[in-house]
């Protein structure tokens, strides 16, 4: 009877899963990604924490605007949104990874918001949260800000 109730406990685990858990797990596999999005905390409404994941295949949007990062659960938005910002990943600055901290700036500490990158690449994964305002992090970044920026208000239109 044991064995009976287990299998049926397995079958009903299995049915419970929907294409996107199965999307996720297929994405958290090797394929190098970035994550990128902005947040503010003193805001109201759908666009004030917008996070996406950019393959070379897709591009996906996070259902819960945490920004916190963990737990994030991703969709796949339509063909025409990723032809708008594949080039993204391109813009990525290298000198990022050499960075000790993980903060840069003050992200939104004085309601200007912040940005949240993560970058997966050969098997090794690194987020940053970095200030929207360009005179508080390092030159090399100012650019990557206004593509991230730009490319979220692509996706947004």
């Amino acid at each position: 009877m044991k064995k009976i109730v287990f299998a049926f406990c397995c079958l009903c685990f299995i049915l419970s899963c929907t294409d996107n858990d199965v999307e996720n797990t297929v994405l958290l596999g090797d394929q190098d990604y970035l994550v990128f999005g902005h947040f503010y905390g003193m805001c109201v409404g759908e666009g004030c924490v917008e996070t996406f994941k950019l393959t070379n295949s897709g591009l996906f949007e996070d259902t819960k605007d945490d920004y916190s990062g963990r737990d994030l659960n991703f969709i796949k938005l339509d063909n025409e949104k990723f032809e708008q910002v594949k080039d993204l990943m391109d813009y990525f600055p290298q000198e990022l990874l050499k960075e000790n901290g993980t903060i840069l700036g003050c992200p939104d500490c004085a309601d200007g918001g912040g940005l949240f990158i993560q970058y997966f690449h050969n098997g090794s994964l690194k987020s940053w949260r970095i200030d929207q305002a360009k005179s508080q992090v390092p030159n090399y970044l100012h650019g990557f800000i206004d593509k991230v920026n730009h490319r979220i208000q692509l996706i947004n239109n």
